[in-house]
């Protein structure tokens, strides 16, 4: 308040000598003195606070921290590796004509069910059938001249025969009887080109017909699900196909594979045989079971991946092959494992711990631990053997053996006596005259 008069009395003057300005210059300067005012009057009341903080500071000494704290638990922990991948199916096909030609008729679409020997489409025959005629013919043609070498052939046999009794008896001559023998041999020949002419000929046939039968195309597996499903088409009738053109895509979903690519780190803990547990978006409340039934023995270079499979029945057609999938695959299982919140580990000076509160002197101790597996929020601790509570929340504000305030309990008074009271003391008891 000193400094405030002070600095009114040097301000009173300049009113003396700017009387003879404009109001408007009064007003200004009484503006610019309340600034000044209330600048020393806040800078009074700052002092004051910090003054009173720390006379605070000094009576009171450290403050306790508040903290929140939980249980050390003994439960089963699951070291549980998770992936991605996605759903194949069991097996996949496409059906294609072995014949090239246009499309005539399309017997299935996308969706329909199958079984072996179903007919799926047809080509245009024309072409194939002539093709069966002109083979039939050809056939006919070799079987008549296979007739006509078997009568050449025994035409030749008999006149053979009947050279050899007249040179017996010397009724002709040996050039007659070689001549005789030379033409008999000559149709014998013919009867035997004629008889292979007919097996060409029926092969012949045979192979046209089974290029006429393969204008019917048909879908055939073996082994797996006796009803399978088209899942793509590729063309319509009228489309002009080439040998081995696919038509349509045939899948087996009443099993899925589920691929996923595991890491280098993960790669020793899998095992033929393993359960895992699958989880898609389509279904975000249920889970499948299945099982690993591959493993890839090689690790790819580009990736650090291994592929691996897992079989999951789908009797019900609930799962679809091509469906984003999130596997869980159970690694380790620890049955009796201490554990405590994974919001209670901390770090000091390098070292991985927890604070431990001590319920009877109400401090906190940290205590160094090593840990094991994580999993749902929790951590397991291999060493040492911990009991009691450990705290979860208000840790970084704490050092080991700093003084804690637990919800639900009462701060301890360590300030002493108040100031401008005085404190009655103990044991004192009033004496004649009033005085004590």
């Amino acid at each position: 308040w000193y400094s405030m008069g002070g600095t009114i009395l040097m301000v009173a003057p300049l009113f003396q000598v700017c009387e003879h300005k404009r109001t408007t210059m009064k007003k200004y300067i009484w503006v610019v003195l309340l600034i000044v005012c209330l600048g020393l009057v806040g800078w009074q009341v700052v002092r004051k606070i910090n003054q009173s903080e720390q006379t605070g500071i000094k009576r009171n000494g450290p403050m306790a921290v508040a903290v929140e704290t939980a249980p050390v638990q003994r439960q089963v922990v699951r070291r549980i590796g998770e992936f991605s991948g996605t759903l194949s199916p069991r097996s996949q096909f496409y059906v294609a004509p072995k014949v090239p030609g246009r499309l005539e008729k399309m017997l299935v679409n996308i969706g329909d069910t199958l079984k072996v020997g179903d007919k799926v489409a047809m080509l245009d025959q024309e072409e194939y059938i002539q093709q069966v005629k002109q083979a039939e013919a050809e056939l006919d043609v070799a079987k008549a001249n296979l007739a006509e070498a078997d009568s050449a052939l025994e035409v030749a046999r008999s006149d053979y025969s009947r050279r050899k009794k007249l040179i017996q008896r010397e009724a002709t001559s040996v050039t007659e009887a070689e001549i005789s023998e030379a033409k008999y041999l000559a149709a014998e020949a013919k009867r035997k080109v004629a008889l292979a002419q007919i097996a060409q000929r029926e092969a012949a046939l045979k192979a046209a017909q089974i290029q006429l039968s393969y204008t019917e195309i048909y879908a055939s597996w073996e082994g797996g699900a006796e009803i399978r499903k088209v899942s793509e088409r590729f063309v319509d009738e009228g489309a002009m196909l080439r040998a081995n053109d696919p038509i349509v895509s045939v899948v087996d979903t009443s099993t899925v594979i589920g691929v996923i690519h595991v890491i280098e780190r993960d790669y020793p803990s899998i095992h033929l045989g393993q359960k895992a547990f699958l989880q898609t978006d389509a279904y975000p409340n249920q889970s499948f079971t299945g099982e690993i039934i591959r493993i890839s023995p090689v690790i790819k270079e580009s990736s650090r991946q291994a592929r691996v499979e897992i079989e999951v029945s789908n009797d019900s057609g609930t799962l679809a092959p091509g469906m984003f999938i999130r596997a869980m695959i159970q690694f380790e299982e620890h049955p009796d494992a201490i554990t405590v919140p994974i919001n209670a580990l901390v770090n000091r000076n390098g070292q991985s711990g927890v604070f431990l509160a001590d319920m009877e002197s109400k401090t906190a101790k940290f205590v160094p631990i090593i840990t094991g597996i994580t999993n749902n929020g929790i951590v397991e601790v291999v060493e040492p053997k911990l009991e009691g509570r450990v705290i979860t929340l208000g840790h970084h504000l704490l050092v080991d053996g700093t003084s804690i305030l637990i919800p639900g309990d009462k701060p301890e008074n360590k300030a002493g006596p108040t100031p401008g009271k005085q404190q009655k003391p103990s044991g004192a008891s009033k004496q004649p005259g009033g005085r004590s």
